[in-house]
């Protein structure tokens, strides 16, 4: 594809194509030609579209947009890696602080039960739920302390301006672990877990609630300072990342895998919805309950808002998201040339969406880690929990397995 240059509007703090710059006067125009005279350009591939793009020095707060499917290439902003390695610091300090107090406690008919976050994994554990405390104790502490640990590694690393032999592949263990790091859904679950069983008993939060909240808080802000693009550029010395062009055998591969993870998903469904994802006991009687069967109950005891969050999460995130999926593996194998910038539009909301749905896991965990009471009351997981585990997990590879590329080249022409 052609290379399309760019030129910074100073006005609006953004970068925009020199093509639309033909609707300004003759002195802003040569003004902006003056300005890329002055500025250092890189050219920069975009890495869902694969069009080349040259970008000239950014100012604090801009970014460069890919003019042909609107993907952010780069960003500035001053001092990030000083704001990154402090709030990864905070973010760090938060999480130890999180493990060692009161998380919750629930009192119900006479009996008090509290749960620290580590008390909580050992209470699926001892209960046989090894699966859903390994998913739940990666996903929420040590992965999420991981990308933290390889930030901050990487900040200091930066700001020291040094670049160690393993610094490439921290880098890219980071971005691996990036959409695997799920504390902030954790939270909203425990939150929903709080909401659902008000009514059945008293619950208070303890103090490593509030550092977990800090946790997930700090966590956002280093995602939102960390640009990998411009880091990649630093650890190659200005040269920004070049990603390989497509061949039709790379093609091929992404489509049929993609298939075969959707055709996966679409069977894995059809167990977490039927099975029971989790079972009430109380007094004795067990009662099971399905995705669909809680979000019901929810809403008949007037819980709205939390019966539309489960049934988002739960039910229209996986199923839009298997056919939107579905949808751009097909048009991409059949080579069609329309509608490109709706498809990479749902692709990325494919992509931004499809982890949320992991709340009714977590929900089921926090639920089960604090209600252990015998026959008074009790929850167990179901063997829905770890199919719609499944189904969330095989969906997220499934877009990762998608090469966005293809929504703009026709793999068939590719050498």
């Amino acid at each position: 594809m052609p290379a399309i240059s760019y030129a910074v509007d100073s006005k609006n703090q953004r970068v925009i194509p020199l093509g639309c710059y033909l609707s300004y006067n003759e002195h802003t125009k040569s003004g902006v030609q003056k300005h890329m005279a002055e500025s250092n350009t890189l050219s920069i591939v975009c890495e869902q579209c694969h069009t080349q793009v040259h970008i000239p020095a950014l100012a604090h707060r801009q970014r460069a947009v890919c003019p042909v499917c609107n993907h952010t290439l780069i960003s500035h902003r001053d001092g990030a890696s000083e704001k990154l390695l402090a709030y990864t610091f905070s973010a760090l300090i938060f999480l130890l602080l999180s493990l060692p107090f009161n998380f919750l406690t629930f009192k119900a008919s006479g009996q008090k039960h509290s749960i620290d976050l580590p008390t909580g994994i050992t209470v699926l554990i001892e209960n046989d739920y090894l699966s859903l405390a390994i998913i739940t104790s990666l996903a929420t502490l040590l992965l999420p302390g991981m990308v933290l640990g390889g930030l901050l590694l990487l900040s200091l690393a930066q700001i020291q301006n040094r670049r160690p032999f393993y610094l490439p592949r921290l880098y890219k263990l980071v971005k691996a672990l990036l959409p695997w790091s799920m504390a902030e859904i954790f939270l909203v679950g425990t939150l929903v877990s709080l909401i659902k069983i008000t009514e059945l008993a008293d619950v208070s939060i303890g103090l490593s609630f509030y550092a977990f909240v800090g946790f997930s808080a700090f966590t956002a802000l280093c995602i939102s300072q960390f640009d990998p693009t411009r880091y990649a550029m630093w650890m190659s010395q200005g040269q920004p990342p070049q990603p390989k062009p497509l061949c039709e055998a790379q093609a091929q591969e992404s489509i049929q895998r993609t298939w075969a993870l959707l055709i996966t998903a679409c069977i894995l469904y059809i167990p977490a919805n039927v099975l029971p994802i989790m079972y009430t006991e109380f007094f004795g009687q067990e009662t099971p309950n399905t995705i669909i069967g809680g979000v019901i109950s929810l809403w008949e005891s007037g819980s709205y808002p939390v019966a539309i969050i489960i049934l988002v999460a739960s039910v229209v995130v996986p199923v839009a998201k298997i056919i939107i999926l579905a949808w751009l593996n097909f048009s991409v194998q059949r080579e069609k040339t329309t509608s490109k910038q709706l498809r990479i539009r749902y692709y990325r909301i494919t992509e931004a969406i499809g982890r949320w749905s992991m709340i009714d896991v977590f929900v089921v965990a926090v639920l089960v880690s604090l209600i252990q009471m015998g026959n008074t009351m009790s929850i167990y997981p179901g063997q829905a929990a770890l199919a719609f585990c499944a189904v969330v997990f095989v969906t997220m590879i499934a877009a990762m397995t998608f090469d966005s590329r293809l929504i703009w080249q026709q793999w068939k022409q590719l050498p």
